[in-house]
Parts: structure tokens; C-alpha cells; sequence
């Protein structure tokens, strides 16, 4: 099972004790600063959970696998996490 936004609401909402409608707006201010940030290019840096990196990604050749034809894929960024030690402690542990 995935964990949404609406189970994350639901349990900040329990935990709080905050209403419905407090929480969702709180969650989705959360998600708008962390797309603005990533959006800018710059790295979000959560302690004790991890750090979400964007990186450049040069244009490279690549191949159509349906048709074997070469192209050339373009220069994209890319979103990537890397989580805390103390994050990789408790799911090893």
C-alpha cells in the first residue's frame, strides 16, 4: 500500500489534533515550497530524513526500443533521494 497525502493528512490531523481543513492546506503549502525549491534547482535537505538532489543530465544517444532507430535524447534535470543514515539505521534495522 502507498502512502498518499490523504493518509499523511489524516494522521497529522489525528497526532495534532488540528481540523480537517487546517491540516490539508499545511500539507499542501509543505508540497508547494518543496516543488518552488526543486522547481529552482536547488537541493531540500531534511534532517534525520534525507536530502532530495536535482541534477543535470547531459544529452546522450539513446535507442528507440520498439523500432531499434538512435536518437538523441535531450539534457533533462532530474530529481533524486538519497535518505540519512539514520533513515537507512531504522529500515536495516
Amino acid at each position: 500500500m502507498a502512502l498518499t497525502k490523504t493518509i499523511i493528512a489524516e494522521r497529522i490531523q489525528e497526532k495534532l489534533n488540528l481540523s480537517r481543513t487546517t491540516t490539508y492546506e499545511i500539507m499542501e503549502e509543505f508540497l508547494e515550497i518543496m516543488k518552488e525549491t526543486i522547481e529552482n534547482g536547488e537541493d531540500i535537505m531534511i534532517s534525520g530524513f534525507g536530502k532530495f538532489c536535482v541534477n543535470e543530465k547531459k544529452a546522450r544517444k539513446g535507442r528507440n526500443p520498439a523500432t531499434d532507430e538512435e536518437m538523441t535524447l535531450p539534457a533533462r534535470r532530474v530529481v533524486t533521494f538519497k535518505c540519512s543514515g539514520k533513515l537507512r539505521d531504522l529500515i536495516n534495522s
